[in-house]
């Protein structure tokens, strides 16, 4: 009888285990060639066995926020459009989810840093509209991208229920949680970060460590798993005589993951190399972490009112 026992608790593990795949790669100024690029690595990881499968934000282009130039504007693509509609045939032909990072043309004046989520049959299970916009040294996004007006969501896939946010909601753990308290068993972040070279000496190892770190403890205080798919290569954008706008550029760091629901990193790419990643991930898990680890049960929901305030400074309330 126990060996009975054993038995059908294993097959009822491996009837929860999803295979989600990663996709990493280099972004050159042509937008087809990186179509077909990045179709070529989420076709290679569905013929690995990936279940789900992320690309890396905003594949379609070299990653143009180092520069506010509204040519850049060009770059953006309806949804539905080309690059969903291209996703959407991969997703059909291999019966696998697929989360399409774009840069979104909602209207006239009106773009979004877009997570497109494509069902196993092809279509649109839905989309993510990234919520923190940052406006940092080469990372000026708030020029080209309104803030998402679609909140924290999860979406429910013939794959199981998932939730995506966009790289920097990587540093906010309430857009993790209020994601994970959706249902969401597995987070993706597609990512565009890397460092400033004239900076990587000094402070590149600790960036890229608490990146890594921010993002594991999202997996533990939310018990679900973590993917994080980021781009590789050393991009400049060049100005419109062929002259880079910034002399530095950034150097992408790569090293895509997955962490478990107790933080632990089951798989991690490479610094500089094209890769796909493909990695088991038993979703009986997350109910073990949220009921040995019970975080969303011991929630004080009624001592948080402050947090929906922008600052609680002394003798506020």
């Amino acid at each position: 009888m126990a060996k009975k026992t054993s038995k059908s608790a294993s097959k009822k593990a491996s009837s929860r285990t999803v295979n989600v795949g990663l996709t990493q790669m280099a972004c050159t100024d042509k937008a087809q060639e990186n179509l077909a690029r990045q179709l070529a690595l989420v076709e290679a990881a569905a013929k690995k066995g990936a279940d789900i499968i992320c690309t890396q934000e905003l594949f379609t282009s070299q990653y143009f926020c180092q520069v506010e130039d509204h040519r850049f504007f060009q770059v953006a693509e309806p949804i539905p459009g080309p690059s969903t509609e291209a996703l959407s045939k991969l997703a059909k032909k291999y019966g696998v989810v697929i989360i399409g990072s774009l840069f979104e043309r909602r209207a006239a004046g009106l773009y979004h840093n877009t997570a497109v989520i494509l069902d196993a049959d092809g279509s649109l299970a839905g989309m993510y509209r990234k919520m923190h916009i940052p406006d940092d040294p080469l990372y000026y996004e708030k020029f080209y991208f309104t803030p998402g007006d679609l909140g924290f969501r999860a979406f429910d896939t013939k794959k199981g229920r998932i939730g995506t946010l966009i790289c920097w909601d990587q540093w906010f753990p309430e857009g993790a949680r209020l994601t994970a308290m959706a249902g969401a068993e597995i987070l993706f972040y597609p990512t565009a970060i890397g460092w400033h070279p004239s900076e990587k000496a000094e402070y590149g190892q600790d960036q890229h460590d608490s990146w890594e770190l921010m993002q594991r403890s999202h997996a533990v205080a939310n018990g679900c798993f973590v993917c994080a798919p980021n781009r590789i290569g050393h991009e400049l954008i060049l100005d419109t005589k062929k002259k880079p706008v910034n002399p530095d550029g950034i150097q992408f760091w790569g090293q895509s993951f997955v962490s478990a629901p107790n933080g632990k990193i089951l798989a991690r790419a490479s610094v500089d190399r094209e890769q796909v990643l493909v990695v088991p991930c038993d979703l009986d898990l997350v109910e073990f972490a949220r009921t040995h680890w019970p975080f969303l049960r011991d929630r004080r929901i009624d001592a948080y009112g402050g947090i929906t305030q922008r600052f609680l400074g002394h003798g506020q309330t």
